[in-house]
Formats: structure tokens, C-alpha cells, sequence
């Protein structure tokens, strides 16, 4: 390993041999200037040093200058003050303006070799522990990196469960195929209107996406039934909102959309179901839904009744502002362009992956 290379500036001559012979002595190379300009160009050069020892009181450039010029240009290399005036105030100005220490002159030999091993250390100390937080970073810039890349591949494997589930309910629910894929993208393109923030809307997505699993637990002989369902049937299907909410507030990730699964039935004015939740006691989310949801089922064909037209929905969902729906949604969707809604339509019906694709349509399209 290479010696350390030292630095020794004074104007006397004689002081710079006797440093410099001390010091290499005690395998250390040596560099002398006679003055702070020379030391400066001697640094400018391109020589390097690990440590410089300096004189304070020097014609030209004082040592404190010098100093100055130093901490400013090569912030790395430490520096000790030699001073022949024994006063306190004087050295502690040294340190004060960036010196590692002083020497008073006369000094032993044991003692400027002291003094420099400490700077050498303390200068050896600094770089190893900047170097440390520098791959520090650089490490902890990649984990989080490739953390993200997992959150990014966990949430997608998610939804592609959410998906799966989604579709299963389809197929014992045929008369409302893709109605899940669409008032979730329906309901993704509002929130973003009334800027939601983007990870709240994910989470409405996935409620607006599994708003109806609580029918996975409906008997078949209620859920497909044809005609007309009795009082005491209708009282069973209701159960799907809780019966959902139960199902999903077990999983961690889908505890928030279980609350809009909960309360997808619910009215503005009070007079939905199942708790009856009025105004803002129902989620945001859920509010939001209810609009998609209206919007999907009136626009959508029926064993009872044609699709009908976007323009007629827009109308009902007007009618009954303040009632079934919260005025201040209602107000934001009525802003929104309303060619948008057949475009969503389209484009998810054709889509193999509904979440994923919703957000970002939803999002480009609000």
C-alpha cells in the first residue's frame, strides 16, 4: 500500500527540513512549499496529498487564507495549522474555520507523528463511511426498485384473481355478462373526474369489480330464475351485499373495497339497503358505483326492455339526483363527455383483462 502523501507549507526554510525529514522517517512522502500560492499551484497541478501541514503566519497568503482555499477546493484533505503564538483563541479560530488541529511550535517528533496519524485516520474514517452510504443507497435505491417491481407483479396477479372470480360469477349470472368488466371501468372514469387520488382508485375499482360476488352464495333457483321473485326471495338476494362484504374483509388487500361491496345498494336518501346508510355515511366509492351501475344497467339489453340510450341515462340519473344518487357526483358525470361511455363499452367488452386494461382507459379517458 502506497505511503501517504503530506504536504508541508512555511515560509522558514529550514522548519519545512525538519518536518519533512520527521516525516519521512516515519515512511511518509513529502511535498514542500514555501508559501500558501505555491501550495495552491502544487494542488492545482494535479499532485495529490492526504493531508497538509501549514503554517499560519506566512507572508502572501496567511495560512488561514490558505485554509480557507483548501476546505473550499479539496473538502477531502485535512488540515493541521503550525503556529509559533500561544494563544488558545487563535487555534480554536483554526479549527473553527475548518481545521482537523494545530500544532505549537517548538513540537517533538512523537507529537506531530501523532497528530498526523490521527488526521490520516479521521480523513481514512470519513471516505470509507462515505463510500458506505454511497452503496448504501445504491442498494437501497435497487431493493426498493425491485420492491416495486413486486408490489407492481403482486397487484396484478391480484386482479387477474379478481378477474377469475368475476367471471365465475358470470357464468351463473349470464343475463349480466360483463357488466362487472364494464361499471368498473364506468366507475373508474368518474373517480378520476372528481380526482380521486390514484391509489383510492384501485381500491374503488376492485369494490365496483366485486360488488356482486355476494351472489356466488345466492341458490341457483333464486339467482337464475326467470320471473318475478317473491317477497321472501327477494329478502335472500338482498343478502349478497353482506354476504360479499363477508367474504372479502377477510382478504387484507380487499378490506376497503369490501366496504363499497357492503354498500353498492345503498340510496343517497337513505332508503337503499342493507343498513340503510344515508349522504356520506355511504363510501365514496359506493356513490360512485351506483351511477356506473345505472348507467350500465339502462344502457344495457334486458329480457324486459332494450338497451337504451346513453342520453337516457343521463336523463334518469338526473331524475333522481338527491334520491338514489348524491348530487355532487351526479354533477361531475354530467359533465363528462357523453361519447366517452360507448367508447369504455366498446373497447372493454373487447378486452381479455378488465382491470388492467380499465385502468388505464379509465384514466385516459376521464
Amino acid at each position: 500500500m502506497p505511503a501517504d502523501r503530506i504536504l508541508v507549507v512555511d515560509d522558514e526554510d529550514a522548519i519545512r527540513e525538519i518536518v519533512c525529514s520527521m516525516l519521512s522517517n516515519a515512511n511518509y512522502r513529502c511535498a514542500q512549499a514555501s508559501s500558501g500560492l505555491k501550495a495552491l499551484a502544487l494542488l492545482e497541478s494535479g499532485e495529490e496529498f492526504e493531508l497538509m501541514l501549514s503554517d499560519l503566519m506566512m507572508a502572501e497568503m496567511s495560512g488561514t487564507d490558505l485554509l480557507e482555499k483548501i476546505k473550499e477546493k479539496y473538502p477531502d484533505m485535512p488540515v493541521v495549522m503550525v503556529t509559533a503564538v500561544h494563544d488558545i483563541s487563535v487555534a480554536l479560530k483554526a479549527i473553527r474555520d475548518g481545521a482537523y488541529d494545530y500544532l505549537l511550535k517548538p513540537f517533538e517528533r512523537e507529537q506531530l507523528l501523532a497528530t498526523v496519524r490521527r488526521a490520516l485516520e479521521n480523513r481514512r474514517l470519513k471516505l470509507e463511511n462515505r463510500a458506505y452510504q454511497t452503496k448504501l443507497e445504491a442498494l437501497v435505491e435497487q431493493r426498493t426498485a425491485q420492491l416495486g417491481k413486486a408490489v407492481v407483479e403482486l397487484e396484478r396477479s391480484y386482479d387477474i384473481t379478481l378477474e377469475a372470480l368475476g367471471n365465475a360469477l358470470d357464468l351463473r349470472d349470464a343475463e349480466t355478462e360483463g357488466h362487472s368488466r364494464r361499471v368498473t371501468a364506468f366507475t373508474m372514469a368518474i373517480a378520476r373526474a372528481i380526482g380521486v387520488p390514484k391509489d383510492e382508485v384501485k381500491v374503488i375499482a376492485r369494490g365496483a369489480f366485486l360488488h356482486d360476488i355476494g351472489k356466488m352464495a345466492i341458490p341457483d333457483h333464486i339467482l337464475r330464475k326467470p320471473g318475478r321473485l317473491t317477497p321472501e326471495e327477494v329478502l335472500t338476494m338482498r343478502e349478497h351485499c353482506y354476504l360479499g362484504y363477508k367474504m372479502l374483509t377477510k382478504i387484507p388487500f380487499l378490506t376497503e373495497a369490501a366496504e363499497i361491496v357492503y354498500a353498492h345498494q345503498e340510496w343517497y336518501d337513505g332508503s337503499g339497503y342493507p343498513r340503510g346508510l344515508k349522504g356520506n355515511e355511504i363510501p365514496l366509492g359506493a356513490r360512485i358505483f351506483s351511477i356506473a351501475d345505472a348507467l350500465d344497467a339502462i344502457t344495457s339489453d334486458r329480457p324486459y326492455r332494450p338497451a337504451q340510450s346513453v342520453a337516457a341515462a343521463r336523463e334518469e340519473i338526473k331524475r333522481c339526483e338527491g334520491r338514489q344518487f348524491d348530487p355532487q357526483v351526479v354533477r361531475v358525470f354530467l359533465s363528462m363527455p357523453e361519447g366517452i361511455w360507448s367508447e369504455l363499452r366498446r373497447n372493454i367488452d373487447a378486452q381479455a383483462h378488465p382491470l388492467a386494461y380499465s385502468y388505464s382507459t379509465a384514466k385516459s379517458s376521464a
